[in-house]
């Protein structure tokens, strides 16, 4: 008796670690006092303030190797899942506690239909719902959060009319209820209804209010957003960060800056709301300012300013901040997001080196190649000339999107691989993905680079049936077609029919063209209008200097090349994707 007493003492500490657990738990199975154990599970889940893979390694291990499993530490565990996110783990466990013919809990039913719901996974949803029937889980007293639970799987999952069926037929109703009803509404963007059950909801409380500011800023009506956040009796971080959200989306930096300073307090995400919406908009600097301001930076305002770098074409200072994450000092363990962003980020620098890097960093780190980044690291190799590696990770792919087959027909179309990139670009279309803006200039590119003419102009015009614009960037690249096949004035009549103004980019490719076959008539116009748009150039004048001396059209070049000393033009600096070795 007093063996037990002193057991349960020392379980009933306020905070029991994973040690000390093993520790009681060895006394309990020596001294055969089996039936203490869900009081353990118990205490060492209400100890772990965060998920830990150790602790619930260990609290699945009790649960297994029990002799008497019981009901209640079934469904504590459960619950600890489901609300540490890990909705995968909960649903199996609720699986595994009906395979051994235990009779679930409330909370072993409710966490179980929160990862139902959170993963969509209708059919088991659907299978708990008949277990609720059968053990008859509805009406008052509990069964009101296991009916709550219910109703908002189907709202989860967008099937409001079972739900609303559910909600009319509920003998009590409470605050989360009515809110489930409200977020299912506005999930289906019917914002009509939506209003009308919050109107008609008896006691509203914080999240009622926040779910209809949000469905309002979602829809862009910022207007009744901010009215509805004016009546607000109480606001939370949420309501704040809803209102600067909205405004972010509508594309109103203003307005969302002017809320963030008006916060009395604010959270992470209202930092990451602002800096995430000054990326959006391009005003780095700004992001940047904030993030400097903020004490003590996560991994989530990590994330958001260095993908604010990689977004915005600045991609040595988001390896520079990638790599302060990594010093000791910092230490903060990136996540698939921050390689995502790091990877673009030598995407644009052409420094293919960092990919096996990464790859050997996430095997360490056990972090799984997601499709996000997957798609990253091919992007990277196949715009670095590997070509290979990036096929290696295409073919890998579990679900290949517009992305992954933009990527790779633009790396095959940079690289010389038309054939590739013809056919990668003749599946994505059969696979009925809609091709983008970028994915056009993949495929032009390719059919320059072979001097496919037809099929290329005949690709360009297609454009129009995927709803796709023609930008100045895909004129230059038809002009850069029809000028390595020598069709010039074709060339030029297409710049002429160009609904905006052409850059010198398109102009330049046509007096690429002209050098390359030796066209002074054409190359001097080309050569006229670069010049206009660029004054400061060299580099234009000295390829029309190239086509008049192979028209021997001497006194030309002297003049050119007297102009060019008089005024000392810089000369267009060579680039390329590679990353020096």
């Amino acid at each position: 008796m007093n063996g037990t007493r002193m057991l349960i003492s020392k379980i009933g500490r306020s905070s029991l670690s994973v040690k000390q657990a093993k520790q009681v738990h060895a006394l309990i199975l020596i001294h055969g006092h089996c039936h203490l154990e869900p009081f353990l599970v118990r205490q060492i889940l209400l100890s772990a303030s965060n998920y830990s893979a150790t602790v619930a390694q260990y609290v699945h291990s009790i649960l297994h190797h029990s002799k008497s499993p019981d009901s209640s530490s079934w469904g504590c565990a459960i619950r600890f899942s489901s609300q540490h996110g890990q909705f995968r783990e909960a649903f199996a466990l609720y699986v595994q506690m009906q395979r051994l013919g235990l009779r679930p809990t409330t909370f072993a039913l409710s966490a179980a239909l929160k990862a139902c719901a959170r993963l969509a996974y209708r059919m088991g949803g659907l299978c708990i719902h008949g277990q609720v029937q059968k053990f008859g889980f509805s009406g008052a007293g509990d069964g009101v959060y296991v009916e709550t639970a219910l109703l908002d799987f189907y709202c989860k999952l967008g099937d409001m009319e079972i739900a609303r069926k559910m909600f009319d037929e509920m003998a009590e109703r409470n605050v989360v209820s009515w809110n489930s009803m409200l977020a299912g509404y506005l999930k289906s963007g019917d914002l009509m209804v939506a209003q009308r059950v919050f109107d008609e909801t008896p006691q509203k409380d914080v999240v009622s209010w926040n779910s209809m500011i949000t469905g309002y800023a979602r829809a862009g009506d910022m207007e009744k957003a901010s009215s509805l956040f004016q009546q607000m009796p109480e606001r939370n971080f949420a309501s704040w960060n809803a209102m600067i959200s909205g405004y972010v989306e509508s594309g109103d930096i203003e307005s969302a800056r002017s809320f963030f300073d008006a916060m009395p307090q604010r959270n992470k995400v209202s930092w990451v709301t602002m800096i995430s919406g000054y990326s959006k908009c391009g005003d780095v600097d700004s992001a940047s300012d904030l993030f400097d301001r903020v004490g003590g930076k996560d991994l989530l305002l990590f994330n958001a300013m260095i993908a604010c770098f990689a977004q915005n074409s600045r991609p040595k200072e988001a390896l520079k901040l990638f790599n302060s994450m990594l010093n000791p000092s910092v230490n903060i363990q990136p996540d698939e997001m921050t390689l995502t962003s790091a990877i673009s980020a030598c995407s644009q620098l052409g420094d293919s080196r960092f990919g096996p890097w990464i790859e050997s960093f996430m095997r360490r780190h056990g972090i799984e190649m997601d499709g996000h980044l997957a798609t990253a690291l091919l992007d990277l190799y196949a715009k670095c000339g590997s070509i290979d590696k990036a096929y290696e990770l295409f073919h890998g792919l579990r679900k290949k999107d517009l992305v992954a087959y933009t990527a790779m027909i633009l790396g095959c179309g940079i690289n010389g691989k038309a054939t590739d990139a013809i056919k990668l670009f003749d599946e994505m279309v059969d696979a009925q993905i809609c091709p983008n803006s970028i994915t056009f200039i993949g495929i032009l590119t390719a059919y320059s680079h072979a001097g496919l003419v037809e099929e290329g102009y005949h690709c360009f015009t297609s454009m129009k049936k995927y709803n796709v614009v023609p930008s100045v960037d895909h004129y230059g690249i038809v002009v850069d077609l029809f000028g390595r096949a020598g069709q010039l004035q074709e060339a030029l009549e297409l710049i002429k029919s160009m609904p905006m103004q052409p850059h010198a980019g398109v102009w330049g490719a046509l007096l690429l063209a002209c050098r390359l076959h030796n066209n002074v008539e054409l190359g001097e116009i080309a050569a006229q209008h670069c010049l206009e748009l660029e004054t400061d150039t060299t580099g234009y004048r000295s390829l029309l200097s190239n086509i008049y001396a192979s028209g021997e059209r001497w006194d030309d070049v002297k003049r050119l090349r007297n102009v060019t000393k008089e005024k000392a033009f810089p000369k267009i600096p060579g680039c390329s994707w590679m990353e020096p070795t």
